[in-house]
């Protein structure tokens, strides 16, 4: 199974160009789609970080309130996780099949009940079986709204439309965590989950208006479950499709330590206050959003896709030895890891959109079934290594760098074995 590559779909074909020429979506490749269909998408794409990491400021206090252990209340972010990462492997191949609008609005209503449920819920076995359906549910906007991406648009466009909302996926994470925060000087940790409901009713009424349907029937699958077995088992055997996706589940697993650890490494082992944290996790903000924009904007234009690829490999990598050799060698102090930090977090802007937009190219067939996959691994992946900068028992630079960098050569082994970049004789 072979698909176009980045510099081949750069020439489209009249075929496409006519095709573009009258989408609903976007009239062409250079024309964007509406402001308010970016929204949506926009909010679809922020939906899962919002889910995993708003409520977390309120985690000792839901935990006091519904008489539970802190060990419990852990797994009501492993089994949204988990829900998110196994919901795609259902809504992903279903878009295939049914269209993207039906399984996302489906989704997204069950996303915001699911909620509702957790804002409501009177203990903890309850509240974890609502963020497991809340994830599950949820899952349906993450993998359809890059679906929707690849539906509509090839190559340097593509890239650079997905790190539009790259922007937006880049700081949700970032910025979770600190409106949870100022959320609780407003409201509890019920409140939270009913500003989640909120944000989901307002996406699903969204969606509902505004995003126009991006797969025509003639491009959808109607076999039934064996046509989109067969479309999985295919892709998982396409080498560059699975080399591709490793590559942009590594980096992620690099990008999710240091959201999930980075506020218990830092304030913790370098004893900062939380408004020090803050001036951090800005600073690195900046860096994933502007290495974003330059990809999006200036880079895909000037650079091949391979040459970008191996610069984002390398910045995480030079970024976790720098952290580990900063705080485990050399004991620089919080400014001598902060370096390594931003680096990882520049090296996002470049390496996820570029890894995510070459695996959807090699499959225009399946869009949903591959936007499922890489879905799928990337949060199996962030829930492996979410816990593991503390695996000593105590928070710790030195094993948060360790395992940015053993993420880094993991996705730079992925990509070098299996995409093997300018080794196939194929253009780039």
């Amino acid at each position: 199974m072979s698909g176009p590559t980045l510099g081949a779909a750069g020439d489209q074909s009249s075929d496409t160009s006519q095709a573009a020429a009258s989408d609903p979506l976007t009239d062409s490749q250079n024309r964007p789609p509406s402001r308010a269909t970016v929204a949506v998408l926009a909010g679809l794409t922020a939906l899962g970080p919002l889910t995993t990491d708003l409520y977390l400021p309120a985690l000792p206090a839901l935990t006091t309130d519904l008489g539970s252990t802190a060990a419990t209340a852990q797994l009501t972010l492993t089994g949204s996780m988990f829900g998110m990462a196994f919901g795609q492997l259902l809504f992903g191949p279903l878009s295939d099949r049914l269209g993207r609008r039906p399984p996302l609005l489906v989704g997204m209503t069950l996303y915001t009940l699911a909620t509702v449920v957790c804002a409501l819920a009177g203990s903890m076995p309850l509240l974890i079986a609502g963020r497991l359906l809340q994830g599950f549910a949820g899952a349906a906007g993450l993998v359809i709204a890059r679906a929707v991406a690849r539906d509509r648009y090839e190559g340097v466009a593509m890239i650079r439309f997905m790190a539009s909302l790259g922007v937006i996926s880049g700081l949700a994470p970032i910025l979770a965590p600190v409106l949870g925060a100022q959320l609780l000087h407003l409201t509890n940790w019920r409140g939270t989950f009913a500003a989640l409901a909120l944000v989901g009713a307002v996406i699903t009424v969204g969606a509902a208006l505004v995003l126009p349907e991006s797969l025509p029937p003639e491009r959808r699958h109607t076999d039934g479950i064996g046509s989109t077995v067969h479309a999985i088992g295919g892709l998982l055997r396409d080498r560059r499709f699975l080399g591709y996706t490793l590559t942009s589940t590594f980096a992620f697993g690099a990008l999710f330590v240091y959201v999930s650890g980075s506020s218990s490494v830092l304030q913790t082992e370098y004893a900062i206050s939380p408004q020090m944290y803050s001036l951090v996790f800005a600073t690195n903000s900046v860096a994933v959003v502007g290495s974003t924009q330059l990809n999006g904007r200036l880079l895909v234009r000037k650079l091949p896709a391979n040459t970008l690829m191996l610069i984002g490999l390398v910045c995480a990598g030079i970024a976790g030895a720098e952290v580990v050799l900063a705080s485990g060698v050399w004991h620089l102090g919080l400014l001598g890891v902060w370096p390594g930090l931003f680096l990882l977090m520049a090296s996002m802007g470049i390496l996820v959109p570029n890894s995510n937009a070459q695996a959807l190219t090699m499959a225009p067939h399946a869009a949903g079934s591959a936007s499922a996959l890489i879905g799928t691994g990337t949060f199996l992946c962030g829930a492996v290594v979410a816990p593991l900068s503390s695996a000593g028992g105590r928070p710790s630079a030195l094993l948060l760098g360790v395992v940015v960098l053993g993420c880094a050569v993991l996705a730079t082994a992925s990509y070098v074995l299996l995409c093997r970049p300018g080794r196939d004789g194929e253009p780039t």
